[in-house]
């Protein structure tokens, strides 16, 4: 019996662990942790045959090493027993990767990019299940990507009267739409993929690539830009056709000049800034939503906030268009999107001032996004756990937009530090979130501003679980509030 180890038990690791183990492999899974929640999941996955090491870092010990490692998204690439393992010629692959594996006769459209993954992924999941597409976001959203290898088989016949899965390839849009859900099968799968995931995932190639944006982040982890700039390439060197936004400077500037097989550019600021043939574009002139020379929908339809919003909009309309889906579909889907949890979230309004939740700005260009989209003048709560990175866009926005920082975290004396030496005084060290927005509701009123704004620049993992935890205890602690 072949042997696997699979090191991490989180969502993505437990659903790896039962898809081998129905596959006939004598799984092992193995956690540095050792709580009480991982010791309740140890003994209800060693019930199903699968042992679980908690506390436990992977040692290699021929002959009775693993003939396959599988890697959860979070776990650094380089650890030295991951190094070890692929000298020793042990394969070592991620959990997307395993799922691909199994998935790979299905249409995948892949995102990628620095910040903008999630909306993208959510608009794309959204229009593709307005058109009555079996659709699902896996990846970083939705399900682990294992989930459904566990939930459908991997070869979708052709449905009942002979129509084919949707797979169309460029565009047109359809008038009459894609026809009904089909539960058994898969029509597309739509995985929002990081450059954690693409690294240990090197033969996933979806039909669709998306490349969203490209700024510097990860670098504690790949080093160098051009590493980082790399491993994001490849998915979309891998995908048959790739969707890049053409208003992203280092791509519009770098991409371009890559030979990418069936390059689609979008641009916001229309026709005349697109790269290449405007045919095999998709911009907003006039108002207006234009895919491959057709008019799609007004972008007043659209009520997300921000000319970021806009561009991931372009690129799911791409996808949409790339995938046969008929307008009407589109429309229906854009015009009641709700938005992302923790991306720029209303959470509410007390005494006039609105209360936004923007947990996933983990660095510092998603953070200088979110502050340019809301109204100032801004009470801000950020910091966390510090990133590399620059940050000098981030602070000259601050200076022009905000009456207050707010500093919680490991990176507060470190970002009073930083404000100090490019003249910029009006911040408080606070440490942590409920005395944030302690002092944010008592602060705000006097200083006539309009939004208080989590956004933090800054990764979690120092007072949270994750930004999801960060933005829910943040959303709890507003919605406290008392309004006068």
């Amino acid at each position: 019996m072949p042997q696997v180890h699979i090191i991490g038990l989180g969502r993505s690791g437990i659903a790896a662990a039962r898809l081998l183990k129905k596959d006939g492999w004598d799984v092992k899974v193995s956690d540095r942790s050792f709580s009480p929640n991982l010791q309740e999941l140890q003994q209800t996955l060693q019930l199903e045959g699968i042992t679980v090491q908690l506390g436990y870092d992977l040692t290699l010990t021929p002959p009775d090493s693993p003939n396959l490692i599988v890697v959860s998204p979070g776990v650094p690439w380089d650890v030295p027993s991951l190094l070890a393992a692929r000298n020793q010629g042990i394969e070592t692959i991620g959990e997307l990767e395993l799922a691909w594996r199994y998935l790979q006769s299905y249409p995948w459209i892949g995102v990628t990019g620095t910040n903008g993954k999630t909306t993208t992924t959510a608009l794309i999941t959204a229009i593709f299940q307005a058109a009555g597409l079996n659709a699902p976001a896996c990846g970083n959203i939705g399900y682990a990507a294992c989930e459904l290898a566990l939930l459908y088989p991997p070869h979708p016949p052709l449905t009942k009267g002979g129509r084919k899965r949707k797979n169309q390839a460029f565009p047109p849009f359809t008038e009459g739409g894609v026809g009904g859900v089909n539960s058994t099968f898969l029509d597309w799968i739509i995985a929002e993929i990081s450059s954690y995931q693409i690294e240990s995932s090197p033969k996933i190639a979806p039909k669709i690539g998306i490349w969203t944006t490209f700024t510097p982040d990860h670098l504690n982890r790949h080093k160098t830009l051009d590493n980082y700039y790399q491993i994001k390439a490849s998915l979309l060197q891998r995908s048959t056709y790739q969707v890049l936004n053409g208003d992203d400077p280092y791509l519009r500037n770098n991409a371009q000049h890559s030979t990418w097989k069936n390059p689609i550019w979008t641009s916001i600021e229309g026709k005349n800034n697109l790269i290449g043939d405007p045919a095999k574009g998709v911009y907003i002139e006039d108002g207006w939503v234009v895919a491959f020379n057709q008019v799609i929908l007004p972008v007043s339809l659209f009520k997300m906030v921000g000319k970021h919003n806009q561009q991931n909009l372009l690129m799911a309309v791409a996808a949409a268009a790339l995938a046969g889906i008929e307008k009407g579909a589109i429309a229906r889907a854009l015009a009641t999107f709700p938005g992302v949890p923790h991306r720029l979230e209303y959470i509410r309004t007390v005494n006039n001032i609105d209360y936004i939740n923007d947990s996933k700005a983990t660095n510092y260009d998603a953070a200088a996004v979110g502050l340019t989209a809301v109204n100032s003048p801004v009470i801000l709560i950020a910091g966390g756990e510090a990133k590399e990175g620059d940050d000098t866009h981030w602070i000259n926005l601050i200076k022009t937009q905000v009456t207050t920082v707010l500093l919680i975290g490991d990176a507060a004396p470190i970002f009073a530090q930083r404000f100090q030496q490019l003249g910029y005084e009006n911040f408080e060290i606070v440490e942590t979130m409920e005395k944030a927005v302690k002092r944010a509701s008592f602060l705000a009123p006097q200083q006539q501003a309009k939004v208080v704004l989590l956004s933090p620049a800054c990764a979690s993992f120092d007072q949270y679980q994750s930004f999801e935890h960060r933005g829910e205890h943040f959303r709890q602690l507003c919605l406290n509030l008392m309004s006068n």
